[in-house]
C-alpha cells in the first residue's frame, strides 16, 4: 500500500470509529435541521467545516501554530453544544420551506468557525503518526482527503436515515429536529465533563 493510500485509510477510520464521537455528534447536528431534500444546504455547510478544518490540520500539523491539545479537546463538545442549542432555539424558523438567508448564513459561518476547531483536534491524531516528519505534504494532503470521505458517509447515512424515519415513518421533522438536537447536547455535555474532570 502507497504512503497515500495508507493515510487516506488512516483518515477515513479517523471519523467513522466509535472513538471519534465527537466528531460524529458534531456532524449529527450540524445535519439535524436538513433533510434530504435539503442537500444542497448541506453540502454548502459541509464544505465550509470542510475549509476550516482543512487550514488548521495543515497550519498545526506543519507546526505554523501550536494550540494547546487539552484546551482543542475541551472546546470541541462545546461546538457541538452551541450547534445543537443553535437548532433547538431556531426550531420553528428551521421547518419552514424555506429558512430565512441570515440562518443560512449564520449556520455556514458557524461550520467554518468550528471546523478550524476542529482542524486542531484532527492534527493531534495526525501529528502522533508522523513523528518526526517535518514536511508531510502528501500525508497531509491524504489524511484530509480520507476525512472528507467519512464525513461524506457520515452524513449520508444522517439524511438517509432521517428520510426512513421522515417519510417511512412517518415522525414529524420537529420531533425529529429536537431528538437528534437533544442527544448531541447530552453527548457533548458528557464528553465536556469527561474532559473538566477527567
Amino acid at each position: 500500500m502507497s504512503v497515500f493510500q495508507t493515510y487516506l485509510q488512516l483518515g477515513f477510520l479517523h471519523i467513522c470509529t466509535p472513538r471519534a464521537a465527537d466528531h460524529l455528534t458534531f456532524l449529527l447536528a450540524l445535519c439535524a435541521p436538513y433533510v434530504l431534500a435539503d442537500w444542497r444546504r448541506v453540502l454548502a455547510l459541509v464544505t465550509s467545516f470542510t475549509v476550516g478544518h482543512s487550514l488548521t490540520l495543515a497550519l498545526a500539523t506543519l507546526g505554523i501554530v501550536a494550540i494547546n491539545p487539552t484546551l482543542i479537546e475541551a472546546l470541541i463538545p462545546i461546538t457541538i453544544m452551541v450547534t445543537a442549542l443553535f437548532n433547538m432555539r431556531g426550531a420553528s424558523r428551521v421547518l419552514k420551506p424555506r429558512a430565512p438567508l441570515m440562518l443560512a448564513t449564520t449556520s455556514n459561518f458557524l461550520a467554518l468557525g468550528f471546523g478550524l476547531i476542529h482542524g486542531l483536534g484532527f492534527s493531534n491524531y495526525l501529528q502522533s503518526l508522523l513523528g518526526a516528519n517535518s514536511r508531510p505534504v502528501l500525508e497531509l494532503l491524504a489524511f484530509n482527503v480520507g476525512v472528507e470521505l467519512g464525513q461524506v458517509l457520515i452524513v449520508s447515512v444522517i439524511l438517509l436515515v432521517g428520510a426512513v424515519l421522515l417519510r417511512g415513518l412517518g415522525v414529524a421533522r420537529r420531533d425529529w429536529l429536537l431528538t437528534t438536537s437533544g442527544a448531541a447536547l447530552g453527548i457533548a455535555t458528557v464528553l465536556l465533563l469527561q474532559q473538566l474532570w477527567p
